[in-house]
């Protein structure tokens, strides 16, 4: 059984990579961060023998010589990146997709393509696990060509944790497709509350089954539990509010390093991969 378990979270803060980074230890499987505008999953698992690749997107240039201002690539440009103001056409580099169809639409042939960077990727390993992540380049406004290309480095048939992007956008859509499960993490509090239900209402309209972890676990744990009871979801597992916990974390360990907390990590990997194999034989 070839597993992919989603981790995500209906805004940042909430202990997404926290859950993502101790959860694939624990599995001794491959750990995956789409998180691409902020990427910190190296921090903990310490990843060795990185590989970084450019990644790029073909970007038009046009030949102003040969424009005769028709307009058409301007009318096939579904994202905006073309304009014509009546003298020559501009392109605005931050909107376009590379997707080619400007030049295929252009009868004069006067636009053509360069590889434009928008980020990187690495690949590594972790304890006798993959490690897979990507970060953006300054001032780009699209993770998806970079999580795109992440996907495609993965090995097919390798069991991974994915470390979604925070909140409910095109880039955790992505992450979250073709997961037999999600784990949503969330934090016992009012706004905690109201972000786990945006990242719920996601995850139901994608039909892929789920649980919650509690992060920061606390008196007022009743808020998630009460919501989780009445949505018919189960709490996967708590992680405590603690001062060891928060020193752990802030010297870029894991958590499971202490041998209480990796109980609590045991027992979540128990749990998941209890309701991933009840999951997956129903699907």
């Amino acid at each position: 059984m070839i597993v992919k378990i989603a981790v995500l979270s209906g805004k940042g803060g909430t202990g997404k990579t926290t859950v993502s980074t101790n959860l694939a230890a624990a599995m001794g499987i491959a750990y995956v961060d789409f998180d691409v505008e902020e990427p910190n999953g190296h921090i903990f698992l310490k990843p060795r023998n990185l590989e970084e690749t450019d990644v790029n997107i073909m970007t038009p240039v046009i030949d102003h010589e040969k424009c005769t201002l028709c307009n058409i690539c301007v009318e096939t440009c579904q994202f905006n990146a073309l304009a014509n103001t009546g003298k020559k056409i501009l392109v605005f580099e931050d909107l376009c997709h590379g997707c080619g169809a400007c030049s295929l639409a252009c009868p004069e042939e006067a636009i053509s393509e360069y590889p434009r960077k928008i980020g990187v990727l690495y690949e590594g390993t972790y304890d006798e696990s993959g490690f897979y992540s990507g970060k953006m380049a300054l001032n780009e406004p699209m993770a998806g060509p970079i999580i795109t290309e992440i996907k495609r480095r993965i090995p097919k048939g390798t069991d991974h944790i994915v470390d979604c992007s925070p909140g409910t956008s095109c880039n955790v859509v992505k992450g979250v497709d073709g997961a037999d499960y999600a784990i949503m993490v969330t934090e016992p509090s009012v706004f905690g509350l109201h972000d786990l239900k945006l990242a719920v209402e996601l995850v139901e309209e994608m039909t892929i089954p789920m649980g919650i972890v509690i992060n920061r676990s606390n008196e007022y744990d009743h808020l998630i539990e009460d919501y989780a009871r009445e949505s018919n979801l189960r709490i996967l597992g708590k992680i405590p509010f603690s001062k060891q916990a928060a020193r752990i974390y802030s010297e870029g360990r894991l958590l499971s390093e202490d041998p209480q907390i990796a109980g609590i990590f045991d027992s979540i990997k128990a749990t998941v991969l209890e309701e991933v194999s009840h999951a997956v034989s129903h699907s």
